[in-house]
């Protein structure tokens, strides 16, 4: 199975986690990542913290948990490549999720930050288990 296809067949919880240059990490609840191929992903950023850290330091981690019982989910290895301020795309891309946020967020700077996906790892175990 791809991995846009798991993300788009899963619900769940997710938290991407960031650095800053001198290594202070964060971590913040997302929503799933818009996919714009197989190896690149998409997340809606407000001008907070997790985007402030991206600025100095590239490198971030999504972890993604499946709803259940199990520990199960992926663990995304991520480096920024890109990204877009306030775009019309940003609108798109939460009109296909039917996603609305409230009325403070609408005010603030958004930025769609795109990353390459250097690993993918279960969320629990290594690369070498399956």
């Amino acid at each position: 199975m791809k991995l846009s296809e798991y993300f788009e067949n899963r619900k769940g919880k997710g938290v991407l986690s960031t650095a800053d240059s001198s290594g202070r990490i964060d971590s913040a609840v997302y929503a799933r990542p818009h996919f714009i191929d197989e190896e690149t992903i998409a997340f809606i950023m407000a001008e907070r913290l997790t985007h402030e850290n991206l600025q100095s330091n590239p490198s971030a981690c999504y972890v993604f948990m499946e709803d259940g019982e199990r520990y199960v989910g992926k663990r995304l290895y991520l480096k920024k490549t890109r990204e877009e301020a306030n775009s019309d795309l940003i609108e798109d891309l939460r009109r296909q999720r039917h996603y609305i946020a409230h009325g403070e967020y609408y005010k603030e700077n958004k930025y769609l930050v795109y990353f390459h996906i250097d690993k993918v790892l279960p969320l629990i175990g290594s690369e070498k288990q399956a």
